[in-house]
């Protein structure tokens, strides 16, 4: 099992916080006040405070977990400044606000959490509150849309949404459960062509940064994924036409008999 997991662990996005890490250490003052958003599995030191669901006594499960394989470099720094009661173990999208004044904090990091959450709108909004400038990660949405990181899958299991971000605004899309067909998801080829920052956004705030979900319904909801899977690899027209030929023979006998109960049970 735990080979397994070190194997998964070698396809997650290359974390640009790692190279961003040292930018943010040295343009941070001795007493800006940090808050790391979500940082347990591989927290930012530098921070003051860390916000977390699990508890301090576990941080660090990458290096847990997967250092025999792949290790990750500490960030902001080799020693951590927050501590056991800067810990702040809570539900971020508890709808109780973040316990920080607003504009308290000079910095506020959100690496590779977004994508996990109930309500990231929710978690934006307390970030744009409480702090005065930060750093927010997460998978691109190519990354997120390929098949072979799981098995059967698009992108990873637990992970809610679709984002990107475009002229620092971030756009949420919940990740509809069609995505895991072939036809509205891309193939594994795609994946291994991404680089790392292919594979990642980012985005440095000041002040504010804009923040939405886009609400789609029925119908909408393939075309979208059908649009953006076309827009990075679109499948040829043959194998899509094809496709539709054997879902409609498959799915004839299906139809023809429901037809008939409605004429039945009339």
């Amino acid at each position: 099992m735990a080979r397994s997991k070190s194997l998964l662990m070698s396809r997650f996005p290359v974390n640009m916080l790692q190279a961003n890490a040292d930018f943010i250490f040295q343009a941070l003052k001795p007493r800006d006040a940090v808050l790391d958003i979500g940082g347990w599995a591989h927290p930012f030191n530098r921070a003051n405070y860390v916000m977390d669901a699990e508890p301090y006594e576990t941080r660090g499960y990458y290096n847990r977990a997967f250092a025999r394989f792949h290790p990750r470099p500490p960030l902001g720094g080799t020693a951590e400044v927050f501590t056991k009661d800067t810990w702040i173990r809570r539900d971020i999208c508890g709808k109780d606000p973040f316990p920080f004044k607003d504009k308290e904090l000079d910095y506020v990091i959100c690496s590779h959490t977004l994508e996990d959450l109930r309500d990231p709108i929710w978690v934006c909004s307390e970030m744009m509150r409480i702090a005065k400038a930060g750093y927010v990660e997460v998978p691109s949405r190519t990354w997120e849309t390929c098949r072979g990181l799981e098995i059967g899958i698009a992108g990873l299991s637990h992970h809610r949404w679709l984002i990107e971000i475009k002229s620092k605004a971030m756009v949420f899309i919940p990740k509809f459960h069609r995505i895991h067909n072939w036809r509205y998801s891309l193939p594994k080829s795609v994946l291994r062509e991404l680089s790392d920052r292919t594979s990642v956004q980012w985005l440095f705030w000041k002040d504010s940064f804009d923040f939405s979900e886009v609400l789609l319904h029925g119908q909408a909801q393939l075309d979208e994924l059908e649009r953006f899977v076309n827009s990075v690899r679109p499948y040829p027209k043959l194998l899509l036409q094809t496709a539709d030929i054997t879902r409609q023979a498959v799915s004839f006998p299906s139809r023809a008999l429901r037809k008939v109960q409605r004429l039945v049970t009339r």
